[in-house]
């Protein structure tokens, strides 16, 4: 039975259906009584979805669906941009639809105002906001080209990388003799030290470009995929495999530390040295007046 006559059933019934004292009438009687309120028509103001409209919705909570199991099934590790961007694309061009609908009928209802606006919860327009407010959240635009078609070069360059230091990490750990200590991971630091430095100075790159502009126009933070990927690298690299990439910065940055911090030193002993001087010139002139004195004084009495 549809909806609306289970509810005409119910009007039917009246105070019994709510555990009310009155008799309950046969079921006949009240089917008897539905077909008559059903034939007598219902209000205006409880009109059914146009079929247009009623598609609309059910394209809508399937795409919802479709992009909800994604976004669930790439949550660990973080694959949301990369997995999920076909069906958030998908979904909102399907509210874009519902937006733009009207019914076939002159007399029905938008379907926008029946499907978006018509009650206080608006669960279609609450749905559309979570997708929405994740999306941006997860920074995808990051990843992706400017009309969100596809992942960016960078990104597809930096993924392969990635992919390839992975590989690089297993196939050295199953290379290393079982009997060898688990803090001992020595093979693959120096096996997989050039593909780590690689992924590391592109990780930086992107970086740099992103607080820019970037590649898709989007001054923020990476896209959480290329994030967690990165993260990811990072603690197997320095934490699990207590691996170390040496710094080609290292001597002028101890040079210039040391330069500076040796300048106080300098300039406080050439101060020194400078006040002395001067104070022993200015001494001298009175020493040989002084003497001079001395002398005319001896030729005076001499």
């Amino acid at each position: 039975m549809a909806p609306l006559r289970c509810l005409v059933l119910l009007l039917a019934l009246g105070p019994s259906a709510a555990g009310g004292s009155r008799r309950l009438p046969a079921l006949g009687e009240v089917e008897e009584l539905a077909e008559e309120l059903w034939g007598a028509g219902l209000p205006g103001d409880l009109p059914e979805l146009e079929p247009e409209c009623r598609q609309l919705l059910a394209d809508f909570a399937e795409g919802s669906a479709a992009l909800t199991g994604c976004l669930g099934r790439s949550a660990r590790p973080v694959r949301l941009c990369q997995a999920c961007h076909p069906h958030y694309r998908h979904l909102l061009a399907q509210y874009g639809n519902i937006a733009r609908a009207v019914g076939n009928s002159s007399e029905s209802h938008n379907c926008a105002k029946s499907i978006l606006t018509s009650d206080r919860l608006q669960i279609v327009v609450t749905l559309s906001d979570f997708f929405n407010e994740t999306w941006e959240a997860a920074n995808c635009p990051n990843c992706l080209t400017n009309n969100s078609e596809g992942l960016s070069n960078s990104t597809v360059e930096f993924l392969d990388l990635f992919n390839k230091s992975l590989t690089c990490f297993e196939h050295n750990l199953q290379g290393q003799s079982v009997r060898l200590s688990s803090n001992n991971y020595t093979e693959v630091c120096k096996n997989c030290n050039e593909t780590y430095k690689m992924l590391n100075d592109l990780y930086n790159n992107l970086q740099r470009m992103n607080r820019q502009g970037g590649e898709a126009g989007h001054p923020a933070h990476l896209c959480i995929d290329v994030e967690d990927a990165m993260n990811i690298t990072r603690k197997l690299w320095s934490r699990t495999f207590n691996c170390s990439v040496p710094c080609s910065d290292t001597v002028p940055v101890i040079a210039v530390s040391s330069f500076i911090l040796f300048l106080p030193i300098v300039f406080y002993l050439s101060s020194f040295l400078h006040s002395k001087q001067k104070k022993r010139i200015l001494i001298l002139p009175k020493r040989i007046q002084s003497n001079a004195s001395l002398v005319n004084i001896q030729e005076k009495y001499s």
